[in-house]
């Protein structure tokens, strides 16, 4: 073969690498849900109807699950002053996997007037598969703590997943255990990193990069091979 034709075939062999990395990208689909809550309180029986979004960030061997409520539920028949309410709830795993997943957050950073839908801040786990495969993330119990107290709203309406991975089981399985910034993880819960984009988009990112990285280790065997030849013209 000549030396043309062995450069285009390295360089082609690279884009083809690139390109078969970004299309194996993972799959993930996510939607809000209408979930509607009754939640067993200290002064009786309350209902609210909340959408509720599951988003996902890779990290590492695991994903940083972060689940949303677009309304407020329950309500005080007194004003919660500042860090007087703290959140936290579960989310049921289906599909290849099972069991559920422990997610938590910070205490309200502003007071909640008395008879006032009770927002829930952003609550997050982290999550390690266990096996390999489609797996399903649904709204499940909600659990606030206020002032003494605890009321606990519980799904009645059977709502669908709002997040559906494709994920690959890590190596070793998952553990239990606490997750940073107050994140508690459920069903194979680890401590990772940062927060890069959520969503399907990210290991997209992350992959396409990596198919980058081939491209560019293609580029850089062919300059190696130009300079040789190169060299070799002229040591004759």
């Amino acid at each position: 073969m000549s030396y043309r034709k062995r450069t285009a075939a390295l360089a082609s062999a690279a884009a083809l690498a690139g390109s078969a990395v970004w299309m194996a990208a993972p799959v993930a689909r996510a939607e809000v849900v209408d979930v509607n809550y009754q939640c067993k309180t200290p002064i009786g029986d309350k209902s609210a109807v909340s959408p509720i979004d599951i988003k996902s960030t890779k990290r590492g061997d695991g994903y940083r699950i972060t689940m949303s409520w677009q309304k407020g539920v329950s309500s005080s028949p007194v004003e919660l002053g500042k860090g007087a309410m703290t959140p936290s709830a579960t989310i049921a795993l289906g599909g290849a996997d099972s069991g559920t997943l422990s997610v938590t957050g910070p205490a309200n950073d502003a007071a909640i007037p008395a008879n006032t839908p009770i927002k829930i801040s952003d609550l997050s786990g982290t999550y390690v598969p266990k096996k390999s495969g489609e797996v399903t993330f649904t709204a499940g119990v909600l659990t606030i703590k206020a002032l003494g107290t605890t009321t606990t709203c519980t799904p009645t309406n059977d709502p669908g997943p709002s997040l559906t991975l494709d994920v690959t089981a890590a190596s070793g399985g998952g553990t239990s255990g606490s997750a940073p910034g107050g994140g508690s993880g459920g069903s194979g819960a680890d401590t990772g990193g940062g927060l890069p984009q959520t969503g399907p988009e990210d290991s997209a990112i992350a992959l396409g990069t990596l198919g980058g990285t081939v491209l560019l280790a293609g580029a850089a065997g062919t300059l190696w091979l130009t300079r040789r030849h190169r060299a070799t013209q002229a040591g004759r």
